[in-house]
């Protein structure tokens, strides 16, 4: 596959609208109530005749501070001891969990999130491993992905130590930026060698890959500036990174309203800030996997890209493309056979459903088959930037032109100005297109076409 992205100054600021990062598809806001705990059931009943292989998700919600930037879903306390009682209710999730799917379907990947999943202690997370092999069948090390999200100031050697001798293989570290200045803005002072203290320690311990995350266009941010976080980051040679937007939302996050907006970058610095970051990491050897992430060439990543097997989730990324998805704990989402689910979203909710016996899950959606094709479409596109129609129409006993005749029309544009290129065999994205990938792949979107009003979604760029 073509690699390489160019960056096109009037196109992005022409194309630079709100749309969906399609962790998903359909994307969230279209969960209904309608999917609850009974759907689930039935759907877990049903998927067991695939035996698919299984993905377990994690959310641990705390966090000691809160990072004002942050539009996670979190809980920030400084009470530790909040974290038992959650885990009690994971553990009674965990168990109720394991007894819709057939134990020999095997756990193949793995991931907690948050929050900061390191606010347990290095016993609650050696117990909470331990409970979740009681309930489920991991695979080993050289086959298992078993990834955690890190805080560096909620971690040190020791807890990578033990992370490691629980079955962690990867990690994500969040850095954000290195300016003492930009920290104090954000509330997440955090010192560089914190950062290379665990970073150091993941290599010690074996972890098999490491990635790091940064963001642009947080307050007093400069290209200056961030380059010479980003400078300092490609020196320890990272498997990966993620280079994040910053989207500013107060009206929808409040932590965000403690930034000042007169302290945010100009727009136009935020897109001088993404083409050096660009430039920089291409010059590094780094590969624009697409959506935020670039990795080395021999990492697992560019190689499934490269190889078509890239698949993409509520994790990003990834390369388990043919696993059952089960979310445990507060707002987890799962992907079990072809529906989504999603747990209740307020702490009080899910421990009365817990206590009660019931499955927390409160919403989600069954996908019918136009959702089916789409979100193949738009997976592929998203993942490896060109389509084969004759391979969805073989899939799928579809006439691709007159399918998606509307989305078509929507690409003349686009072709026009060379984001892509559409013959009758295949669409694919041009090197210019590659950055904006998500308003193509809007194009395919019946959702998004129906809508009148605001979309409630973040800037593409």
């Amino acid at each position: 596959m073509e690699q390489g992205v160019s960056f096109d100054l009037d196109l992005i600021r022409r194309y630079d609208q709100s749309g969906p990062r399609y962790t998903s598809y359909p994307t969230a806001v279209e969960f209904d109530e309608a999917f609850d705990e009974t759907a689930y059931k039935a759907t877990c009943a049903r998927s067991n005749e695939s035996g698919r292989p299984l993905s377990l998700y994690f959310h641990i919600p705390f966090c000691d501070t809160v990072c004002f930037y942050c539009a996670c879903n979190k809980i920030a306390t400084k009470d530790r001891s909040l974290a038992q009682p959650y885990l009690d209710r994971v553990y009674k999730e965990l168990e109720m969990q394991a007894a819709l799917f057939d134990s020999s379907r095997q756990v193949e990947q793995l991931h907690w999130g948050g929050g900061t999943p390191t606010f347990l202690s290095n016993a609650q997370m050696t117990e909470l491993m331990d409970v979740t092999r009681r309930h489920f069948k991991l695979a080993g090390d050289d086959v298992g992905e078993y990834s955690i999200e890190i805080d560096p100031r909620e971690a040190d050697a020791e807890t990578v130590k033990v992370l490691r001798q629980i079955g962690f293989n990867r990690m994500s570290l969040g850095v954000q930026d290195f300016d003492p200045r930009v920290q104090e803005a954000v509330n997440r002072v955090q010192t560089e060698a914190q950062t290379m203290e665990v970073l150091n320690a993941a290599l010690d311990e074996g972890f098999r890959s490491v990635s790091i995350d940064l963001i642009y266009g947080l307050p007093f941010q400069s290209v200056d500036s961030f380059l010479k976080t980003l400078d300092r980051v490609i020196e320890v040679n990272p498997q990966r990174m993620s280079i994040f937007n910053y989207a500013h939302l107060p009206e929808r996050f409040k932590p965000q309203r403690r930034i000042n907006d007169a302290d945010l970058p100009a727009p136009q610095v935020k897109l001088d800030i993404l083409q050096a970051t660009i430039q920089r990491l291409t010059d590094a050897g780094y590969v624009y996997i697409g959506m935020d992430h670039f990795a080395r060439p021999d990492d697992e990543l560019t190689l499934a890209q490269q190889a078509g097997t890239l698949y993409r989730n509520f994790q990003g990324y990834s390369t388990h493309a043919d696993c059952d998805l089960i979310g445990i704990g507060v707002t987890s989402i799962g992907m079990i056979d072809n529906t989504y689910g999603q747990n209740r979203r307020g702490l009080d909710e899910y421990y009365a459903d817990i206590d009660a016996g019931r499955l927390p899950v409160f919403r989600g959606i069954a996908l019918n088959q136009d959702d089916l094709i789409r979100r193949d479409v738009i997976t592929r596109l998203i993942c490896h930037f060109q389509l084969d129609m004759r391979s969805i129409e073989a899939k799928w006993g579809i006439d691709f032109a007159s399918y998606f005749a509307d989305g078509l029309e929507t690409l003349k544009g686009m072709t026009e100005d060379g984001l892509v290129a559409v013959d009758s065999e295949q669409i694919r994205i041009l090197a210019p297109g590659r950055l904006l990938v998500r308003n193509i792949c809007m194009a395919f979107d019946a959702y998004l076409a129906a809508k009148t009003g605001p979309i409630g979604f973040s800037k593409v760029i």
